[in-house]
C-alpha cells in the first residue's frame, strides 16, 4: 500500500535530461519537484535521461528516509514522470527506475482508464504513490474511475495542453473550464487533491496570480510550476492567508459550541457544509482542526 503524499502546492518540472537543472530544482523552494523523461526529453535523448535521472535519484537517495539534504535542509519529494507504462520507452523507463533508488512517486501521462492506473501500479510499485494525469478525452471521461482505481493515486494532474490540442481547444480558461470542473468533481469523489496545469510564460506574473487564483476557485489545490520563479506566485495563492485561517478556526469553534448544531457567527449561517470548509483550509496548513 502506497503511502500518503503529502499535498503540494507547487510541482516544479525539470527535464530528466539536464542534470545541472534537476540538482537546482531541488533547492528552489518547491513543494515536490517532477523529473521529466516525457514531453520534456527528445526520443535520441531517452536513453541518457533515464541514466542521468537513475543517478539524480542516488544522489538525493541518502536523504530519503530523513527528508534532509545535508546542504539546504529538508529537501522536497521527488516525483518522475515516465513515458507511457504502455509504451517500450516506459516500460524501458520501470527498468531503469525500480531496480535502484526509486523517486517518492510516478506521474503516468495519457491515462485513459482506470486499467491504465493499475497497469502501471504493477509495473512500477505497489507500494509508491502515483500522479495520473488527465490530458485526453478518453481521460477525461473516465475521470472519476480513475481517481478511484487504486489507494496509490495521490492526486490528479490536469494536463491541459495535450487535452486542449486533441479537442481542438485553446489551452486558455474559458475553453477549459468544463474539463478543469470535471476532473475536481472527480478528485473530490475519492478525496483527492486537483494539480492545475502550468502558466506557459513564467515572465507574465499576473496572468500566473490570474490563473492560479481562478483554478483555487474552482477548487484546485496547487500548480505546476516550469520556472522557479513562479514558485512564489502559486504558493501566495494557494496557502491561506492568516485572516482565513482564523475565520476557519473561529467557525470550527462555533460548531464545537454548539455541539454540531446550525449556528450563527457574524450574521451568517454555520452548517456542515460551511465547517467542512474550514477543516479543508485548516489541513492545507497542516494545522489540527
Amino acid at each position: 500500500m502506497a503511502e500518503r503524499f503529502p499535498p503540494c502546492r507547487s510541482i516544479l518540472f525539470v527535464p530528466g535530461d539536464r542534470p545541472d537543472r534537476c540538482d537546482k530544482a531541488m533547492v528552489a523552494g518547491a513543494d515536490a519537484v517532477c523529473v521529466d523523461l516525457e514531453d520534456a526529453v527528445g526520443p535520441a535523448a531517452k536513453a541518457g535521461a533515464r541514466d542521468s535521472v537513475a543517478a539524480f535519484l542516488g544522489r538525493w537517495g541518502e536523504s530519503a528516509a530523513t527528508g534532509a539534504d545535508p546542504g539546504h535542509g529538508r529537501r522536497p519529494p521527488v516525483i518522475v514522470r515516465v513515458n507511457d507504462p504502455g509504451s517500450e520507452e516506459g516500460r524501458l523507463d520501470a527498468a531503469s527506475l525500480t531496480g535502484g533508488p526509486r523517486p517518492d512517486a510516478f506521474m503516468i501521462p495519457k491515462v485513459t482508464a482506470a486499467d491504465g492506473v493499475r497497469s502501471a501500479q504493477r509495473l512500477l510499485g505497489e507500494d509508491i504513490p502515483l500522479f495520473p494525469i488527465i490530458e485526453t478525452a478518453a481521460g477525461l471521461e473516465n475521470a472519476v474511475q480513475i481517481g478511484a482505481a487504486s489507494p496509490a493515486v495521490a492526486a490528479l494532474m490536469f494536463g491541459g495542453f495535450d487535452l486542449s490540442a486533441e479537442l481542438g481547444a485553446e489551452p486558455e480558461w474559458e475553453p477549459l473550464l468544463y474539463a478543469r470542473s470535471r476532473v475536481v468533481h472527480a478528485a473530490a469523489l475519492s478525496g483527492l487533491d486537483t494539480i492545475d496545469m502550468p502558466a506557459r510564460d513564467f515572465r507574465d506574473v499576473s496572468r500566473l496570480r490570474a490563473e492560479a487564483e481562478k483554478a483555487r476557485r474552482l477548487g484546485m489545490t496547487g500548480k505546476v510550476a516550469i520556472h522557479p520563479a513562479q514558485i512564489p506566485v502559486i504558493h501566495d495563492v494557494f496557502t491561506p492567508s492568516p485572516d482565513e485561517v482564523e475565520q476557519a478556526r473561529r467557525i470550527i469553534e462555533a460548531d464545537r459550541a454548539a455541539g454540531g448544531g446550525a449556528v450563527s457567527l457574524d450574521g451568517r449561517m454555520v452548517d456542515r457544509p460551511v465547517v467542512e470548509a474550514a477543516r479543508r483550509v485548516l489541513a492545507r496548513t497542516g494545522a489540527s482542526p
